[in-house]
């Protein structure tokens, strides 16, 4: 028994073989009744789609590659989920590759899917710049490229994240507003969500009229050890810090564990806000105050980004989706009624 082919779909519903192609792509030029003809006449038939005729035909490999640091993290598993579900019913598939931070693994895994003829990338880069061999490379074939969480100044690419100068304001602000006077920030690595934060922590602070102690200014980087021991400094300063804002939330759980085994209180004593609002924060043993970063909607702009480029067959203009932060006060940082 022969396959079920897109022009049989079509000649059942007496409708040409392009609507039927758009329909199955979620073109915006087919109406929402036509599209439900179609898929559940595709269901009803089981037809498959032969990705390599389709491929040959359209010049196509229908492959989009996502290039995370962390896939544990929850934030960037929301992502991946997020962009999965926005790029699958439009018949591409998602070849996840996770860096762990580390740029060479990321350039290597970006080689790898530019020599599988992907359609586009979304990539969380671990760059510091956008004259590395992998932006070039990237430039060279002409593929289609969204940058997510991180930005990289000089790359020819559109942009999805988080507004991060926001979320350090957001977070520094409720501190302020909670009574702490002497607020430290545990900073991120130095990449632009590690920058923006710390902006944001140094406007707060100014327009609050509160000095920053730079010696209230510790790195973190991105991990629950870094929070740990970078907390662990802090609170051995004369006049420890009164609040602190966490470059995330793995680095707010680490310096959560440094206070509580130095016996202070929190928040009594100190009180603590990250950023991610990852799965586990609302079950620590004090639930963990944070600002939500929207990853489901930075994974669907990025998404969206992506398939207008791909859909254009040619270089398009940069374009940008900021996500707006969300405070979402817990335990950690509730020192007021």
């Amino acid at each position: 028994m022969r396959p079920v082919r897109l022009k049989d779909v079509a000649r059942d519903l007496g409708v040409s073989l392009m609507t039927v192609s758009r329909a199955l792509r979620n073109h915006p030029d087919i109406g929402e009744q036509t599209r439900a003809r179609v898929l559940k006449r595709v269901e009803e038939l089981n037809y498959q789609p032969d990705w390599m005729a389709r491929g040959m035909v359209t010049g196509r490999s229908y492959l989009v590659g996502l290039v995370i640091p962390d896939l544990m993290h929850s934030f960037f598993a929301e992502i991946a989920m997020a962009v999965s579900a926005k790029l699958t019913p439009l018949g591409y598939q998602v070849v996840i590759a996770n860096t762990e931070e580390q740029v060479l693994t990321e350039e290597r895994h970006v080689s790898v899917l530019l020599g599988r003829k992907v359609d586009g990338l979304i990539i969380a880069s671990a760059q510091r710049n956008a004259r590395s061999p992998m932006f070039r490379s990237i430039a060279g074939c002409k593929v289609p490229l969204v940058l997510i969480d991180r930005f990289v100044k000089g790359a020819e690419a559109s942009y999805a994240g988080s507004d991060d100068e926001g979320i350090g304001d957001l977070a520094t602000t409720h501190l302020i507003e909670e009574g702490c006077r002497r607020v430290a920030h545990i900073k991120g690595p130095p990449l632009s969500t590690g920058r923006g934060r710390l902006q944001g922590f140094r406007l707060a602070m100014k327009r609050a009229g509160l000095p920053v102690d730079e010696q209230y200014v510790v790195p973190g980087d991105i991990s629950d050890t870094a929070g740990y021991d970078a907390m662990r400094g802090l609170l051995k300063l004369p006049k420890p810090p009164d609040g602190v804002f966490c470059y995330s939330d793995p680095v707010a759980a680490g310096a959560m564990k440094a206070i509580t085994e130095a016996g202070f209180s929190i928040p009594g004593d100190v009180a603590i806000v990250g950023a991610g609002n990852v799965h586990y924060s609302d079950l620590l043993r004090v639930p963990l105050s944070t600002v939500d970063q929207g990853c489901s909607r930075i994974g669907e702009g990025a998404a969206d980004l992506l398939v207008r480029a791909m859909e254009h067959r040619e270089m398009t203009p940069p374009e940008l989706v900021l996500v707006g932060p969300r405070l979402i006060v817990r335990e950690s940082s509730r020192r007021t009624s």
